[in-house]
């Protein structure tokens, strides 16, 4: 059995016995998934007191209406990624302003090592490995996925930075498979788009010299 399927029924499992009134089922789930929502929610608002804000009210939404969750829709995981969203949404909603993404992401490493072989994507252009080898990239991908539309951003976040499949991505987005996998295509195009640009620049200001 897969590690996420074996995820999903250990999740299912805590679910029936916090609603059965088991108070420890619902510290150990809220263990298990409080460290990715926080993560989602950080990577999406750059804010860590904002993203605890909303990780409290997904858990805290959770208890008031378990029943929300529909299994035939999605994994738990999913639907509390939902909530996160949602709650993300009227926030920005409320401040009317976007904020850069966390500059303290580990998460980011492996995902710039992805970058060039386009994983669920196609093939990155040979010109961006180059990019990909500098000393700068890290930070210049944080600032790059900063920049990224909210739906594309968050197609980066759920399935490179979180590892997330396109079925669970959809199921938290609420929106078809085809979509996730799109967005997340043309997101990675404009990320390799924008980390060729620095070195484009200092090419030009280097021939002028």
């Amino acid at each position: 059995m897969e590690m996420s399927q074996k995820n999903d029924l250990a999740d299912d499992r805590l679910l029936r016995r916090m609603l059965a009134g088991d108070e420890d089922a619902f510290t150990d789930l809220y263990r298990r998934k409080h460290p990715a929502i926080y993560r989602f929610a950080l990577h999406m608002s750059g804010n860590a007191a904002l993203a605890e804000d909303v990780t409290q009210e997904v858990f805290m939404a959770l208890v008031r209406e378990p029943g929300r969750f529909d299994p035939t829709r999605g994994s738990l995981g999913a639907f509390l990624f939902g909530i996160a969203r949602n709650h993300l949404k009227k926030r920005w909603e409320q401040e009317r302003r976007l904020v850069p993404i966390a500059h303290d992401s580990d998460d980011l490493d492996d995902f710039v090592a992805s970058l060039p072989s386009g994983t669920g994507s196609g093939a990155a252009p040979a010109s961006a490995v180059d990019d990909l080898d500098s000393l700068d990239t890290i930070g210049r991908v944080r600032r790059a996925i900063s920049t990224l539309p909210e739906n594309y951003r968050e197609v980066v976040v759920l399935c490179e930075l979180e590892e997330m499949s396109y079925e669970e991505a959809a199921a938290a987005l609420n929106c078809p498979v085809g979509t996730v996998r799109s967005r997340l295509h043309r997101a990675r195009t404009i990320l390799l788009e924008k980390l060729r640009e620095p070195r484009a620049a200092r090419r030009v200001s280097a021939l002028g010299k």
